[in-house]
């Protein structure tokens, strides 16, 4: 990374959450941490929609419209008021959304549920004015959380005027990531529209003034260390031994031929570059340390930050050390095998939907970010937020506002808030800004500490740990109250 500056921004992944990516060091782009966005496949059958929306619900002079992306799914449904579980959709093409939320399949069966998946406006193809948008700061002035939102709300409202058997039907809002941020502030805003929402890996502290900036980076450091100390160790001395190697006669060239790069580095920056390569997926392992092979985000094993960690699990230096760090890379960028060489200047997902969350990154979804070097297994980074809003201002034309998610969504104060499960899983490293302790008898946390990104809102598997399986059973409880209530 550059020096002395540092920024994430949700996730969030997916993705996440959607999902961490870093705006514009050194007038560039240092991929950190992105959600695949990708359309994907799977056995789940539903159906594709789209629905006419407008693009500003706010106003009353702009009448443009747009087409809105949903997927439904009836197969399970009771049709006289059976529940509708509704998936409030993050920054992302829906359909990788709907094949990575196992959970709400799963248990559709058991309580008769509609399944819908709204996809957020500005991703996948539910793109206000087209692609040209991203080239208009003024057309992308609609992309916001509050006005997403307000789609999910008139789509639920459409739905239960054109579908015979919703009318009374109770919705239930899923969303992991930021789609989970959204479920929880879709409640809060619109409880007359939603009976009650689960909010898996919600970061919804992280987007204040005041957040820990270290915490997130502290979160991933933790992850690691469970697997193997050694391996913190390790990574700590990697950026110092980088910037000696780099410094030597020909130290650049001996860097590009060790880590098989496909552009050869050529000064500082491109160190820099490596280094932020580096990071991205250890940010990434740390997400999806799943107990089973997955391909959430790339090809990974089960486990895959304890696999990471086999080749830096005794104390390397020099040579070594960087020999041992390019198979720990290899775990995430290259587990099949079939990636000749690497090009730090992409972090391995394809790049939809990233525009998208740069904007969102540059108003009102403000993650502080830093490093401190000691309690985290990264070089120092401080978090400069002038530098942060120049970054935006030159990309958008904008300013960040980092005090409006707190003051749109209550901050800490959710006392007035109701029917609502914030679950996190304590390997992931956005659980650092999620809610961890209960609020009241009805704003409920649950912890999993073997439980990586919405670990739970995945499909079971055997091989799932039993606080996860605890954790889905609990869930279950609360939606049952939830669709009992008047």
């Amino acid at each position: 990374m550059a020096a002395n500056t540092k920024c994430y921004a949700v996730f969030m992944l997916l993705l996440p959450f959607h999902i961490v990516n870093c705006i514009l060091l050194k007038n560039k782009h240092i991929p950190i941490n992105r959600e695949d966005t990708t359309s994907y496949t799977s056995n789940y059958n539903y159906k594709t929609e789209y629905f006419t929306q407008k693009v500003d619900h706010f106003g009353f002079v702009n009448g443009d419209t747009y087409q809105q992306r949903y997927l439904i799914a009836d197969q399970f449904w009771d049709s006289n008021g059976g529940p509708i579980f509704f998936y409030t959709g993050n920054e992302g093409d829906i359909t990788l959304f709907c094949n990575n939320t196992g959970f709400m399949w799963d248990i559709a069966p058991e309580f008769k549920a509609l399944l819908i998946f709204a996809e957020h406006r500005y991703y996948g193809t539910s793109i206000p004015y087209g692609s040209t948008a991203f080239k208009d700061p003024t057309k992308m002035n609609y992309l916001t959380s509050e006005q997403a939102l307000a789609d999910y709300a008139v789509l639920i409202r459409h739905i239960k005027s054109v579908i015979p058997g919703t009318r009374d039907s109770k919705v239930i809002a899923f969303g992991g990531s930021y789609g989970g941020m959204l479920a929880a502030w879709f409640r809060m805003k619109y409880p007359n529209v939603v009976q009650g929402s689960l909010a898996a890996s919600a970061p919804i502290w992280t987007f204040r003034e005041d957040a820990e900036c270290d915490a997130f980076d502290r979160t991933v450091t933790e992850t690691f260390h469970k697997s193997s100390p050694a391996c913190v160790d390790n990574i700590k001395a990697l950026w110092k031994t980088l910037n000696t190697t780099a410094s030597q006669a020909s130290g650049l060239s001996k860097l590009t031929e060790m880590f098989h790069l496909c552009k050869p580095l050529k000064s500082v920056d491109d160190v820099d570059a490596l280094k932020g390569w580096i990071q991205s997926a250890l940010v990434y392992l740390a997400m999806v340390d799943y107990p089973y092979p997955s391909k959430f985000l790339a090809p990974l094993p089960a486990w895959p930050v304890k696999e990471t960690c086999r080749p830096l699990s005794t104390p390397l230096s020099g040579d070594n050390l960087i020999r041992g760090s390019v198979k720990a890379m290899n775990v995430y960028y290259n587990y099949t095998g079939s990636t000749p060489c690497f090009d730090i200047g992409d972090s391995n997902v394809p790049n939809l939907g990233i525009s998208g969350w740069d904007y969102q990154s540059c108003t009102e979804m403000v993650a502080p970010s830093c490093s401190t070097g000691k309690t985290d297994m990264f070089e120092k980074s401080d978090w400069d937020f002038s530098a942060y809003t120049n970054g935006c201002l030159k990309n958008w034309k904008v300013k960040p506002n980092i005090n409006w998610i707190e003051t749109q969504y209550w901050g800490k104060n959710l006392s007035a808030a109701s029917n609502i499960i914030f679950s996190n899983g304590l390997l992931d490293p956005w659980s650092s800004g999620g809610v961890l302790k209960s609020q009241s008898d009805s704003v409920v946390a649950i912890v999993i500490p073997n439980g990586a990104h919405h670990l739970d809102l995945r499909g079971s598997n055997k091989a799932d740990p039993a606080d996860v399986i605890s954790a889905r059973n609990l869930e279950k409880k609360y939606i049952a109250s939830w669709i009992k209530s008047p």
